[in-house]
């Protein structure tokens, strides 16, 4: 019985990491433009806002936070980048920025509909959105003025974790405010561009979310077969090694 439990954990263990594997590598592909509900990629609304400055709480630090304007976004994430990530020095260690929790760099309009996105890549660092094509022709495809970084601010729990389940490929919807925020505590101070069309150092949108959802899920099945393979394969690991110090050796008689 022993050497079937063993059998069956090894296998396990070589399907779940093979898996694991496949599904990490398909998750953020992007899907054709037929998947995307093409009647809401719009360009954002943006109003201007009499909101006052209010305080917020992340972490262990407060915020001040001045709405500029009310803003709506409905778009494809094509990357993104989490402020927690390990390579990442500058938002918990160096600004204590806690309410920054996440980056996505979004596209939408024609950007979207024509599929060019297909044919470029996208990558994002500690705050920039990088993007490049392959030659000219795809370059005049695609428009400058229909993509945009975000700094994403939250610090409602449900919001937060709307916004860390989303990934590249994923249309999204948001709700909230182009917002300038400060740590008066260290003094950490950052805006926001109010405009799709600049460039450059200062042109990222940061944005207060009270609302965010998901619209249309890219990939769901590798996500899920993800999912179940990253806490699989480690435990079909560590079963196939706890019997292999408990089933008897096996020895075979030499004549």
């Amino acid at each position: 019985m022993l050497i079937l439990l063993e059998k069956l954990f090894k296998w396990l263990f070589l399907a779940s990491t093979l898996g694991l594997a496949l599904s990490g590598w398909y998750r953020d592909d992007y899907p054709g433009p037929d998947f995307y509900d093409q009647r809401i990629l719009i360009d954002p609304l943006q109003r201007k806002s009499d909101e006052r400055v209010f305080n917020v709480s992340a972490g262990d630090q407060t915020y001040q936070v001045k709405p500029l304007y009310r803003y709506e976004l409905d778009g494809m994430i094509v990357s993104m980048h989490h402020a927690n990530a390990w390579t990442d020095i500058y938002h918990y260690d160096d600004w204590k920025d806690y309410l920054n929790l996440k980056d996505i760099c979004v596209i939408w309009g024609n950007n979207v509909t024509s599929g060019v996105y297909d044919a470029m890549d996208f990558d994002n660092s500690t705050w920039t959105c990088w993007y490049s094509w392959p030659n000219r022709e795809v370059g005049l495809q695609f428009s400058e003025n229909r993509l945009s970084n975000n700094h994403l601010l939250a610090d409602r729990e449900d919001v937060q974790a709307a916004i860390m389940a989303a990934r590249p490929g994923d249309q999204i919807r948001l709700r909230g405010y182009l917002a300038a925020y400060r740590n008066p505590a260290n003094r950490f101070v950052r805006g926001t561009s109010i405009s799709r069309t600049d460039r450059g150092n200062g042109a990222c949108e940061t944005i207060y979310v009270e609302r965010f959802e998901i619209v249309n899920e890219a990939n769901r099945g590798w996500r899920r077969l993800f999912a179940l393979t990253l806490w699989l394969a480690p435990l079909s690991l560590a079963a196939f090694v706890g019997l292999l110090t408990v089933t008897p050796v096996r020895r075979r008689a030499v004549r």
